[in-house]
């Protein structure tokens, strides 16, 4: 903006009409500006463009227009091409809009050390948790299934079901499992560098509950093997069965299978030929009783 330097040059006793003369300025836009130098539309930009950096800050992976939505969430409305010419501005691109590396992935700086490097075994319950998301299209749009298990017994001790796959699918299924579990402080759990599970509002959650988080290495499924095991089953009894019409109807569909199937009918060879619900059973009460 030109329009403080004629200010200051006025200061300075440099008449406005031979300012604006010379910078080509018309002068009642510049004594408008002057009696009001924000005006209410700055100040509704400078509010758009703090939720804007809000929400890109928590989900660096969001576009303009999801960024839109987070806005319009908010109370505050505003058209695609502005949020854009905010983000632009500001250089507040989706990660997915950048260059990727040579090996085809943008690495995200890990929030945690990886603490379990592919041994997946547990001598007690809540010692080890693994935790991820998968997603499975419908005829409405993508669901996406967030979990996690516990290594000692295979039990999914704790989910969240969303059509976003948002930073609060991760919380709402580590607030369920610590709700399930109850006394957890110490257990490792275990993610990919996802933007999801590296969120300030998680990284929160785990603090509180005195969790130790963990994390593998981008590109490498091998660093969380466990848990893409649970989800292949998941693909090939549920999600491949057939065509999802509805959300609804998948959502209801995920929950009965792993709430009677899987937990209480699927017998693992890992346990000794025993569902996840029996095997805690047995082993939690011969722990009890030997103490």
């Amino acid at each position: 903006m030109i329009y403080p330097l004629v200010s200051e040059l006025a200061g300075d006793g440099i008449p406005v009409t031979g300012t604006c003369r010379v910078l080509k300025l018309a002068r009642q836009p510049y004594y408008r500006w002057l009696a009001a130098p924000v005006t209410a539309r700055d100040l509704a930009e400078a509010h758009l463009s703090n939720v804007l950096f809000d929400a890109h800050h928590d989900d660096p992976e969001f576009g303009h227009r999801l960024l839109a939505d987070e806005a319009h969430r908010a109370g505050l409305r505003a058209c695609d091409r502005r949020v854009w010419r905010i983000c632009r501005d500001n250089q507040w691109w989706s990660v997915f809009g950048k260059k990727r590396a040579k090996n085809g992935k943008q690495p995200g700086p890990p929030s945690h050390q990886d603490r379990v490097r592919r041994q997946f075994r547990a001598d007690r319950p809540n010692q080890l948790w693994l935790w991820d998301i998968t997603e499975h299209p419908t005829g409405e749009g993508k669901l996406y299934l967030c979990a996690i298990k516990d290594v000692f017994s295979n039990r999914i001790v704790g989910y969240s079901i969303s059509d976003r796959m948002t930073s609060r699918i991760a919380m709402n299924a580590l607030v369920s499992a610590v709700a399930r579990r109850g006394h957890v402080a110490g257990c490792v759990v275990h993610s990919d560098r996802g933007s999801q599970f590296r969120a300030r509002k998680v990284l929160r959650e785990l603090h509180r509950h005195d969790l130790v988080g963990s994390m593998g290495q981008v590109a490498s499924a091998g660093d969380n093997a466990a848990m893409e095991s649970f989800f292949s089953l998941l693909q090939k009894n549920v999600l491949n069965r057939h065509r999802w019409a509805t959300r609804q109807d998948l959502r209801i569909a995920i929950i009965t299978w792993i709430e009677r199937t899987y937990h209480r009918r699927r017998r693992q060879a890992r346990l000794g030929r025993l569902t996840p619900i029996e095997y805690e059973t047995i082993m939690t009460t011969q722990v009890a009783l030997a103490a």
